[in-house]
């Protein structure tokens, strides 16, 4: 996120898990175990980068490559980056001492494949301002003991169009894994993201599909926020489907507002939370796998929930026209809601089905009050048509009468008999 709401640790070891329909492989390496390349071959890769033409491939062969500057891909169209494989070409920006992302591209019509990036200080490959952007079995983690040092994006496109991520892993990162902002045109398909804050996010775009992947262990498993202030405004139109949501219970070491540059409101989401919507616009949620998030498997939630000021030109803090159905949900019954952050204890205490149980579905109750007298008239366009949804466990809170008479109702009857028509197009996003 942009400026706003026990794990896996080892020396250079990753474990990659890729869902994709129903099949899965597995593939685990250890980078320390490859061959650290010369300083002539590191030198070669830079070069490069920085001599790129139009219309060429980069080849990075197997190797461990420890950097000391950053990788800088600047205005260029039709280049292919392609290193000898995951477990093979790894880079490293560990001895980075200045700079922000470990890969930076600008450029259209751009791939990068088949390689690790390590270590980064800041993002670990962020595109901008780029048409055609592909990440394909591309790796990026770090390896330190404390998270506070990791960076804050693993894989970042911001403010790109024509964006795809494919078989990607991310991990470790101290906001999220897989991060699309103020894009269009995206689609994120069977790539894992494990052990950051935020698994993946989509924030601010219009037409995104995430499908066929495998969010766990995150603090939160996938996101769709619409953030103020952003040089593009709301989003809309994003479909999650086909996915796996799986224990994502991880602690949230994310940077609190107000404390570093990098503080953001990612901070505010409660460690056990599946799916979170916040001022989200025309999502459809369906045929996913959401089990054992131990706070909520889908938050529904307008932005004012987060206390922050909720005003900008062209945006709505309300989440609006979401369906939600066709997903499969479980609890743990040894669980509790997350109580370290304020959106976990309203569910660990206000819940409608007892004190400390987790949810599958909340709602905050939110609603544009302009729009309508009563939030039993769904003015926000809020629909849920889940199997056996009497056995399901569904809150929506009532907030209007301040923190001393929060209220809630498990009765889903408002929200039951509708639904949304979310239209994507990832035509060309293959």
């Amino acid at each position: 996120m942009r400026k706003s709401i026990p794990c896996l640790i080892g020396i250079a070891l990753a474990s990659v898990l890729f869902s994709c329909g129903s099949s899965t492989s597995e593939q685990s390496f250890d980078s320390s175990q490859l061959t650290r390349v010369s300083q002539t071959e590191v030198d070669q890769v830079i070069e490069a980068f920085i001599m790129a033409e139009d219309s060429s491939t980069i080849e990075i062969p197997a190797g461990f490559y420890e950097m000391n500057s950053q990788l800088i891909l600047d205005n260029k169209t039709g280049v292919k980056i392609k290193g000898a494989g995951m477990d093979q070409t790894v880079i490293s920006f560990r001895n980075l001492k200045s700079g922000g992302e470990g890969i930076k591209i600008v450029g259209n019509a751009i791939s990068i494949e088949d390689l690790t990036i390590e270590d980064a200080p800041g993002d670990g490959i962020k595109a901008q301002h780029s048409d055609g952007i592909t990440f394909r079995r591309i790796n990026v983690t770090w390896t330190n003991g404390d998270k506070s040092k990791n960076g804050t994006y693993a894989i970042y496109p911001v403010q790109c169009k024509n964006v795809v991520i494919d078989e990607c892993i991310a991990s470790h990162s101290k906001d999220a894994g897989i991060y699309v902002g103020q894009s269009e045109n995206i689609v994120v398909k069977n790539s894992l993201a494990f052990g950051n804050v935020a698994g993946i996010e989509i924030e601010n775009c219009d037409n995104a599909e995430v499908f066929g992947n495998t969010a766990r262990d995150n603090a939160g498993g996938i996101l769709v926020f619409n953030l103020p202030g952003l040089p593009k405004s709301d989003g809309k139109g994003t479909k999650i489907y086909d996915n796996d949501i799986l224990d994502n219970n991880h602690e949230n070491f994310a940077t609190p507002l107000g404390e570093g540059p990098n503080g953001n409101t990612v901070t505010m989401i409660p460690p056990g939370s599946g799916v979170v919507l916040l001022a989200a616009k025309e999502v459809e949620v369906y045929g996913n796998r959401i089990l054992r998030n131990k706070t909520a498997g889908i938050s529904i939630a307008s932005y004012q929930v987060t206390g922050f000021p909720a005003e900008a030109p062209n945006w709505s803090p309300y989440t609006t026209d979401i369906y939600v159905h066709e997903n499969e949900y479980e609890r743990n019954w040894y669980q509790f809601p997350d109580f370290s952050r304020e959106l976990g204890k309203l569910i660990l205490v206000y819940n409608a089905h007892g004190f400390a149980k987790t949810q599958d579905i909340i709602y905050d109750g939110i609603w544009d009050e302009k729009l309508s007298a009563s939030i039993d008239s769904n003015p926000m366009r809020v629909c849920i048509q889940e199997s056996e949804i009497e056995n399901l466990r569904f809150t929506r809170f009532d907030l209007s009468k301040g923190e001393e008479n929060i209220t809630a109702s498990k009765d889903a009857t408002p929200f039951k008999n509708c639904e949304v028509k979310v239209n994507t197009d990832r035509s060309g996003l293959e």
